[in-house]
């Protein structure tokens, strides 16, 4: 066990999601939790304060997807609105924000993630099972619009699904001016899907990426909202003057733990310290049961003194909970 630092907040703030994607949900949907267990949203600022004061930074906005969440800009600008938070961000498939990328930014948004596995229609629609590409790159355009910058495209990468498809995406990402991240599945929840023939290590990602372009790492500091991610450029092997920013997760091929700086608070309230690990402490509990902010802070003090030194992840299932209801 070992204590760690701990700067990065992330806050699933529903478990709802207007997607049903083969790799993180079953195809008839999670069960969900009843919308009263639900942190609300001055509980959700509140415990965001105590982390701030215990040293958080970071804080970036997770589902389910956190846009189906009724009021979701007068969250983002509760928070905007709390000292101590250099970085306000949010991770999301997109598919609302052509609507909502502008109040967004305006209630103090300052970055964005957008899930993009594929740039087919037609696989698009399989991987989502309701979802539509056009949707998201309408979004993406939206969000440029309104001034967002840094904007992320977070790609998890599968054999057999868009493996074939990684230089188009990079393309993509180039020709908007956007960073692309590559993902490596983890395996969670969704135990049919997880094995040799999804699997994708990030070296056979680069191996890849290498037909077209040349690939060059640069120093983890060069994004702001700094995490997993090992951050390369790519120069294109055609067009040497075109380039793009990639990020690699390899969460499973090359662990990242000791780096780790993040812990993940549910939509629950359910305090996890790691994707592989069962969160135990809960926080709303506390919160409605009456513990005052020094209370919350001795609890969440104790939790993060100690944790295993690595997780666990062995290329079998690790946990039945769908990434959906933990908060990627």
């Amino acid at each position: 066990m070992q204590a760690r630092t701990v700067e990065y907040l992330r806050v699933s703030v529903t478990d709802r999601c207007n997607y049903r994607c083969t790799y993180c949900m079953p195809a008839e949907g999670a069960q969900l939790v009843p919308r009263p267990e639900l942190l609300d949203f001055d509980e959700i600022a509140t415990l965001v304060r105590v982390f701030v004061s215990l040293g958080v930074r970071k804080v970036r906005l997770t589902g389910g997807e956190p846009l189906v969440r009724r009021d979701i800009v007068r969250l983002v600008d509760q928070l905007a609105n709390i000292a101590g938070i250099d970085d306000l961000s949010m991770t999301t498939n997109g598919h609302l924000l052509a609507e909502l990328a502008a109040p967004l930014r305006k209630a103090g948004l300052q970055r964005l993630n957008v899930s993009l596995d594929t740039l087919d229609p037609g696989k698009f629609a399989r991987v989502t099972r309701q979802g539509s590409l056009d949707a998201v790159v309408r979004g993406l355009e939206a969000a440029q619009a309104a001034g967002f910058v840094h904007t992320k495209i977070n790609t998890v990468a599968l054999r057999g699904l868009n493996d074939d498809e990684l230089l188009s995406l990079c393309d993509f990402a180039a020709d908007r001016g956007l960073v692309l991240r590559l993902i490596e599945y983890m395996p969670i929840g969704v135990d049919q899907f997880w094995g040799p023939d999804t699997y994708l290590p990030v070296a056979d990602i680069r191996a890849l990426l290498a037909a077209g372009w040349d690939l060059a790492p640069v120093e983890r500091t060069h994004l702001p909202g700094g995490g997993p991610a090992r951050h390369w450029i790519g120069r294109s092997r055609a067009q040497p003057s075109r380039t793009v920013h990639l990020g690699f997760i390899a969460a499973v091929s090359e662990k990242f733990c000791r780096l780790c700086n993040r812990v993940r608070l549910s939509s629950t309230g359910t305090l996890r310290e790691c994707l592989s690990a069962a969160g135990t402490l809960s926080l709303r509990d506390m919160l409605r049961g009456g513990a005052s902010n020094a209370d919350l802070k001795a609890a969440i003090h104790a939790a993060l003194h100690g944790k295993v030194d690595a997780h666990r992840f062995d290329g079998a299932v690790h946990t039945r909970e769908p990434m959906s209801a933990i908060g990627g």
